[in-house]
Formats: C-alpha cells, sequence, structure tokens
C-alpha cells in the first residue's frame, strides 16, 4: 500500500492529457512566431496529415486561440485541438485572398475537420453564369448544376459577401437577375439601378458596355478568383499601355483606377463591416417576395429606402437614411441629414424636408427612384413624405409606414393598416429596415452630442 503523503496519485488518464498537452506544445510556440498579417492556416495531426484549415486577417491572433483554454473547453473545437500536433501557414496579401485561398485549399485538400463542407449545400457560395451576354455574378446557398462557374463553398456567409462587394467596386460586375440579350434595342431606353449611379456596376442593362469589354472584365475577376493575381495584373498593364498608345484614354484611366484597388486589396478593411452579417430571422428573397404580394406591385422589389428621425437635446433634429440592396443592408448607399428648415421638435416637417431633400437629389442627378421607401412612423409620417414628393412634381415610388407600437403597414389613401402576420417574412424584412434606419440615426445623434459641432451631411 503506498504511503499517505498529502498528495494525490495520479491517473492513467491524467497522464495522457498531461502527454498529449506536451504534444501540443511545440506547436503553440510554433504560432507565436507567425506574422500578424492575412492568411491561411493549416492544423495537422501526428502522422502530419492536414486536419483543419482556416483563414485569419491576423494570422498570429487567430491561430494562437487555438491553443487557450477556452478552445480545450469548447465542444466546437475540443475534439480538433487534442488533435492538433503541428500547425503552418500560408500568406495572403488581403483578407479577399485569405477568403479565397482557404476555399481553394479546402476543396483540394478536404480535411477532416472541414468535411462539412465539401457537401453540405447550405454553405454559400459565388456562383457566375457562364452562358449569358452579360454574365451575372450571385451568391447562393443553393448552386445550380449547369451553366454556371461555382467558387466555394465559404465558410463564412457575411465575410463572402463583404468581399462581393469589394470585388464589384473592381470589377463592376452585376448582381441583378434581368435577363439581358445584346441584340435586344430595348436595353437602351431601361433605367439602371443605384449600383451604375455610384460606379460599381458598368449599367449592360443600359447597354451602356459592349457584350465583349462586359465578359473580358468577368474573365478578369475569374482570373482573380482563381489565384492567379499576379499574371491578372501584368494583363492590365499591358493592356493600360496598349490603351494609352492608342489614346484611348478613358479605357487606359479605368484600367489605372481598377490595377491600384487591386493593388491596395489589404487596405478594403474588415470584410464583416463592408456587409452587414446576416440576419437568420430574415429571408431576403421571401422577404422580397412577400413584400411584392402584399404591396401588390408589379415586379420584386430589388431597393429599399428607410428613414428616421433622431432628436439632440430637444433641440437639434438629425435624420438618418437606409439602403437595402436584394433585401440586405447596402452601406455605401447610407446617408446623414442635419435638418436645417424646422425650428424645435416636429417629426413631420423634419419628415417632410428629408424626404424632399433626398428625392430631389435623386431626380437632379438621374438616380433610379427605390423601390420602396419605409418612413418610420404612422399615418401622419407617411403623409407628410408623400406631400413631399409630390410637391416635387414627382411620380411617388411605393410609400409606406411602420409603426412601432403594434408594427402596422400603412400605405398612401387607406386609412386602416394592412393585415400582415406578425411571422411573415415581408414584416421581418421592413422591421429590419426600420431598426437599422433607427440604429444609424441614433448613432449620428451620439456622435454629436460627442464632437458638439455639425460636420459636413447630405445635402
Amino acid at each position: 500500500m503506498a504511503p499517505d503523503d498529502g498528495s494525490a496519485e495520479s491517473t492513467p488518464a491524467d497522464t495522457d492529457l498531461a502527454a498529449k498537452a506536451s504534444d501540443r506544445s511545440s506547436a503553440a510556440e510554433k504560432v507565436k512566431t507567425f506574422p500578424q498579417t492575412p492568411g491561411v492556416y493549416l492544423m495537422k495531426d501526428a502522422a502530419g496529415r492536414v486536419i483543419y484549415i482556416g483563414k485569419a486577417k491576423n494570422l498570429r491572433a487567430r491561430a494562437s486561440s487555438y491553443f487557450l483554454k477556452a478552445a480545450e473547453q469548447d465542444r466546437r473545437t475540443a475534439e480538433l485541438v487534442r488533435e492538433i500536433r503541428d500547425i503552418d501557414f500560408l500568406e495572403a496579401e488581403s483578407e479577399v485572398d485569405a477568403l479565397l485561398l482557404e476555399s481553394r485549399l479546402i476543396k483540394d485538400v478536404q480535411p477532416r475537420f472541414n468535411s462539412d463542407l465539401k457537401d453540405d449545400k447550405t454553405f454559400p457560395y459565388l456562383q457566375i453564369t457562364t452562358h449569358e451576354d452579360y454574365p451575372r455574378v450571385e451568391f447562393t446557398r443553393e448552386p445550380r448544376r449547369k451553366g454556371v462557374k461555382l467558387y466555394g463553398p465559404f465558410t463564412s456567409a457575411g465575410s463572402l459577401r463583404g468581399a462581393m462587394v469589394v470585388l464589384q467596386r473592381i470589377f463592376k460586375f452585376r448582381t441583378c437577375t434581368l435577363d439581358i440579350e445584346a441584340d435586344d434595342r430595348k436595353w437602351r431606353w431601361f433605367r439602371p439601378c443605384l449600383l451604375a449611379s455610384i460606379d460599381q456596376c458598368t449599367a449592360p442593362c443600359n447597354l451602356r458596355i459592349s457584350k465583349e469589354d462586359y465578359r473580358r472584365d468577368i474573365m478578369r475577376l475569374r482570373t482573380f478568383l482563381d489565384g492567379n493575381k499576379k499574371r491578372l495584373l501584368e494583363e492590365m498593364r499591358r493592356e493600360m499601355m496598349a490603351a494609352s498608345q492608342e489614346l484611348a484614354f478613358e479605357k487606359a484611366a479605368r484600367l489605372r483606377d481598377e490595377i491600384r484597388l487591386l493593388e491596395t486589396l489589404d487596405e478594403r478593411g474588415d470584410l464583416e463591416e463592408h456587409v452587414q452579417p446576416e440576419v437568420f430571422l430574415v429571408d431576403p428573397k421571401k422577404g422580397l417576395a412577400g413584400l411584392k404580394s402584399v404591396l401588390k406591385l408589379e415586379k420584386t422589389p430589388r431597393v429599399i429606402e428607410g428613414v428616421d428621425i433622431a432628436h439632440l437635446g430637444g433641440s437639434e433634429t438629425v435624420a438618418s437614411l437606409v439602403q437595402f440592396l436584394d433585401g440586405l443592408p447596402f452601406k455605401p448607399g447610407y446617408k446623414r441629414y442635419r435638418i436645417k428648415s424646422v425650428d424645435g421638435i416636429d417629426d413631420f416637417k423634419s419628415i417632410h424636408e428629408v424626404v424632399s431633400r433626398r428625392f430631389a437629389r435623386l431626380v437632379r442627378e438621374g438616380i433610379s427612384l427605390p423601390d420602396i421607401f419605409l418612413i418610420d412612423g404612422g399615418k401622419g409620417q407617411l403623409s407628410a413624405a408623400v406631400a413631399a414628393v409630390q410637391a416635387l412634381g414627382i411620380e411617388p415610388p411605393c410609400m409606406i409606414s411602420l409603426a412601432k407600437r403594434e408594427e402596422e403597414v400603412f400605405v398612401p389613401g387607406r386609412s386602416e393598416p394592412l393585415k400582415i402576420s406578425k411571422d411573415a417574412y415581408s414584416l421581418r424584412l421592413l422591421e429590419y429596415v426600420r431598426d437599422e434606419a433607427h440604429r444609424f440615426a441614433q448613432h449620428y445623434h451620439h456622435l454629436l452630442r460627442r464632437k458638439k459641432t455639425l460636420p459636413e451631411e447630405e445635402s
């Protein structure tokens, strides 16, 4: 019988855990030498097999998190952590590059702990149509079997949406569902959406770009997505020089700008900041389809704008305008306003002013009106908004208001609210727009209170 010396006797299980922790210690030390730059990390087991691949904006910080006690205890990572014996990394030039590299490596290597991504079609893909005059680029969780080039699956829907926004600023591809034919002259009279107005799409819907030039842009995008950025940049530089020598200065300038954007992808910021993370209570497609039905619209709405009013210390009044594209926040379209013509607190007059300023600018700059314009409030606020548009001599788009207390939706010319189920996707989407407008207005409100000065804002 062992003497009782007051110390606890170790068990085989304790010894095994200690041995495994020791086995991981070299990997934990190795991580400390990783760069603090974007890239992909590869976890390996005792046999040297890659068992997990992940992306990171900061390789050292992200990979180090797997060697914290919390990772051992988290049910999502505990099994993986127990098997890590080595770790390597591949640097990427930007977070976008890291996202694409991760997807390619997962598809090629098929690590065991990434296995859920191999066949599960609920994960997001980037899909490019191949048999259209003007191919479209789409985010999808239900990829087609034919007629598309697929990239993915991706591990993060938010990161993929963010990457698409960044890449669209460079390659200016379309994301709409229009069936555009290059030889159909009717498109000459089609009015492009807001993406053309902010130079984020070349507007093939208005035939502003030839089929050949547009497909050349798509091929550049595919070259980049395939991981050949260096080759792409060389080709674009040669094309820019040739355009310059041919005195095609507009084409050369556009290529110059695209090259600069590609070279500075690492300065694009956090991908999750470009597009709001998905809200899983809101299905954008079902929400838009529901709005088409309940509002009796001729076509499925694509652009929704929402406006809200906030008061600063009982005197200053500010307003926010948010923009949703295809059912998701489109942050380049967000605007802030300082109300100029209203003394004291008067929400009706404030709504009238901000709506007047917004629609006057849209008409002045030749930008398409939104499909739905949502006002936070009841019948009074809606009437003020409609009056503002009518005073400009503009045919109003679909204008509605959403009252907070009972979540009632009002439309012009009807005294009673629409009957919409509280669980309807259409109502959830309207609530999402309204809540985002409120959040953005309050943010502006607090910003001004901190600074105690009023900066320049939308006119």
